[in-house]
């Protein structure tokens, strides 16, 4: 949390006020088209989450490089997560902390979606990273998810679905180890789009994040800082909501910081437009945002008529 001063009062502020992306965060040509679709595609409901820990030099954060040559995203770095699955809606996951209610206040959308998305979550971080929020009941948490790999591997490949692999665990989905963190919306310019829901969580004791995925060729922990300083020199991609993240998270300096943050979860949307000859996301509150154009110009490798 940023503390200014006025008037000789101290002032927080909540992380992620934040609205103006560097300068030097540029966009994959590949990712608009040069005639954007028309209408907007619907975005599909996905859930994200952070995962962090204390490490010797502060707070660090588990991120995965996507393999290059997928659909969305190929190459960049991220955090764990994906879509949402029909069946992470099961309302038969046994279930501690927060209900699917409260969390759909948090996110601006109805319990039922609500379940989904943190079902989605623990799946998917499951899935990605081998860290499982789950436990033998609400006052324990796994300590050894390896045990749980042939499970993992059924998840992935979509034989059991969420609900019957902790019912034949006998594990609980622990919701009240995550946070909400923020909510954002693919531009409207690009041809794949997701609403995702940003969720934050501490990597419970003994348990190790390995990013044995399939999606990635590269997964390990950083601080944020050196994240953020790997994208400056070249070394990853990183697209708009994770670098935002990234900062917020280097900004919060602590795990206790950030878990306890305040954190407003509207839906961000960003808008294209094209700076300098590149493709460049403006956020709401950035002056360009309300001039943004509602297609992007082509650029000097397009052909007039698109690519």
């Amino acid at each position: 949390m940023t503390i200014l001063h006025k008037a000789g009062r101290p002032i927080a502020l909540r992380l992620g006020d934040v609205p103006r992306l560097p300068e030097e965060l540029t966009l994959p040509e590949e990712m608009v088209p040069a005639i954007p679709p028309n209408p907007p595609v619907t975005p599909k409901d996905a859930a994200t989450v952070a995962l962090v820990r204390e490490g010797g030099a502060g707070l660090e954060v588990f991120l995965l490089r996507r393999v290059a040559g997928m659909a969305f995203a190929g190459g960049m770095t991220v955090f764990p997560g994906g879509g949402v699955d029909r069946r992470d809606a099961d309302t038969s996951v046994a279930w501690v902390g927060p209900e699917p209610a409260w969390w759909g206040r948090k996110f601006g959308c109805d319990p039922h979606l609500a379940r989904a998305l943190v079902c989605a979550a623990v799946r998917e971080t499951f899935e990605e990273s081998g860290v499982l929020l789950a436990g033998k009941d609400d006052t324990s948490v796994v300590a050894d998810a390896a045990k749980y790999s042939e499970a993992r591997h059924a998840l992935v490949n979509r034989e059991v679905s969420l609900a019957q692999f902790l019912s034949e665990a006998n594990l609980v989905l622990r919701a009240d180890l995550l946070r909400p963190w923020a909510n954002w919306v693919t531009p409207t310019e690009e041809p794949r789009r997701y609403d995702t829901r940003f969720f934050l969580a501490v990597l419970p004791e003994g348990q190790h994040a390995d990013g044995q995925t399939s999606e990635a060729d590269h997964a390990g922990w950083q601080r944020p800082q050196d994240a953020i300083d790997d994208w400056k020199a070249g070394r990853v991609g990183l697209l708009p909501p994770t670098w935002m993240t990234l900062a917020e998270l280097r900004e919060a300096g602590t795990v206790a910081a950030a878990m306890t943050a305040e954190r407003a979860t509207d839906k961000i949307i960003p808008k294209v437009i094209r700076r300098g000859g590149t493709l460049h996301a403006v956020l709401p509150g950035d002056p360009e945002y309300g001039t943004a154009p509602l297609a992007i110009q082509p650029g000097p490798d397009d052909e007039v008529a698109g690519r």
